[in-house]
């Protein structure tokens, strides 16, 4: 079993702290691919899983903790930025490309859930990127966020509530945080009972504090993932189900894509493609088969 090793490097904001994964075998170099989890995650909840997934199947993938979360640094702690992901999954491939195991050529790119929102805006603005495999993706616009977030009212209270919030960050300093999980707290910026996210066995994990930046939310919200699906010319895995998440906003994006893509659907939950069997091995071989052809 691949093990990881523990590397850092330099992003724009801080110094990140990732996981690489090489194969077991002395066949280097390899093609390279970078890993992203979803949003407000750890690198050990499941970026990790799919960069070990990958490395058994050939490939150097590195995984690692955006700024401001896990062991990378950073201040303040667990806002989620978009823009500021983006400029991380630069400095990752920079790395990543710099690597003596990674051979001289395009790198790959994996997200899972909303990471595939995140290496899309990156492989739009990188040249780099010569191939994407986006699992399970949170890929929303204006009008699916106005879905899940109770309507245009809903949009505007969360707006209303992060200048709030960060008002109180300028004068003071104090970041407002509410739980990325919690069914018990509405304010919470997922109100469900998520097992994955509470469950200490599987991605409640103490690195993981479960809590959001409340002035977070216009970045999030504002954020057009379909729109970017024109400016994406590398070829794109979408591997999905239509029992997880907003199934409509990957296909939209699939059908604005401007190079080669492929549309592979399966079954299971959003969170399966987290840490369960057999997702988690289904995507890693559709994803290290579609590498294998494209990088």
């Amino acid at each position: 079993m691949p093990q990881p090793e523990q590397v850092s490097f330099a992003g724009d904001a801080a110094k990140l702290a990732g996981h690489l994964f090489l194969p077991d075998d002395d066949a280097a170099p390899v093609a390279g691919v970078v890993v992203a989890g979803t949003w407000t995650s750890v690198k050990e909840q499941m970026a990790d899983r799919y960069a070990e997934q990958l490395a058994r199947r050939g490939f150097a993938a590195l995984s690692f903790d955006f700024t401001g979360y896990g062991a990378s640094g950073g201040e303040p702690r667990e806002v989620e930025s978009p823009e500021l992901k983006g400029r991380d999954l630069r400095a990752a491939a920079d790395f990543l490309a710099g690597h003596p195991a990674v051979a001289d050529g395009p790198l790959g790119a994996l997200g899972v859930c909303a990471g595939a929102m995140y290496v899309s805006a990156f492989a739009a603005e990188d040249p780099r990127v010569g191939s994407l495999a986006l699992v399970a993706p949170w890929l929303h616009d204006r009008r699916l966020c106005e879905e899940n977030y109770g309507g245009p009212e809903g949009i505007e209270a969360k707006k209303a509530a992060a200048a709030a919030a960060r008002r109180t960050y300028q004068e003071s300093g104090e970041v407002v945080y509410v739980p990325v999980v919690s069914a018990s707290d509405p304010d919470a910026a997922m109100p469900f009972d998520i097992d994955f996210y509470l469950n200490p066995r599987r991605g409640g994990i103490p690195r993981w504090p479960n809590r959001f930046a409340v002035m977070a939310w216009p970045g999030w919200l504002d954020f057009d993932a379909v729109a970017l699906a024109p400016k994406v010319s590398a070829p794109v895995l979408l591997v999905h189900s239509q029992d997880a998440a907003i199934p409509d906003g990957a296909r939209r994006f699939h059908d604005g894509l401007a190079g080669p893509r492929h549309f592979l659907w399966t079954e299971g939950t959003q969170f399966d493609f987290y840490d369960q069997s057999p997702q988690v091995g289904f995507a890693a071989d559709a994803a290290a088969e579609h590498f294998a052809r494209t990088l």
